[in-house]
């Protein structure tokens, strides 16, 4: 399901925020906090899936929003599975995050896939205002354990 979801902040059993620098050098930095939360925590969500989905939102926010403010990551490590955000000064909703585009992206461009695989790959996504801007977040489940690699 995309778009609002029901979310319980109080079962949050560990989180962290930090801000980044408004250039693309936060895009390893926040994959990596992504990897080091769920590693150290041994949190059961696909630390993949959640690294490359924060570098999709943190590329974005670098990419289209302006100025030299910093965005802000903000990972929450939930019993039933990880919820990322990125914070960004642009109140401006992301384009087509909750609604796929008519058509497909074309396969010769570059760019124009990140909010597909957000979509795609995440169990929920959206975003909402904040006092500053907006926040762009999505949510992985817990991987059964079966399924986990060793």
């Amino acid at each position: 399901m995309n778009g609002p979801a029901l979310q319980d902040r109080s079962a949050v059993s560990a989180s962290w925020r930090i801000a980044l620098p408004h250039t693309t050098a936060a895009v390893p930095v926040a994959r990596a906090l992504v990897r080091t939360a769920l590693a150290e925590l041994e949190h059961a969500a696909d630390s993949d899936t959640a690294e490359l989905l924060t570098a999709e939102l943190v590329a974005n926010a670098v990419e289209h929003t302006t100025g030299d403010a910093p965005i802000e990551l903000v990972v929450e490590l939930l019993p039933s599975g990880c919820q990322v955000e990125v914070h960004d000064p642009d109140p401006a909703p992301p384009g087509n995050l909750t609604r796929p585009l008519a058509g497909e992206p074309d396969p010769w461009q570059e760019h124009g896939r990140g909010l597909l695989l957000i979509r795609a790959l995440s169990s929920s996504c959206g975003h909402r205002p904040t006092d500053s801007g907006k926040a762009v977040w999505f949510r992985l489940p817990t991987v059964p354990a079966q399924r986990r690699p060793l």
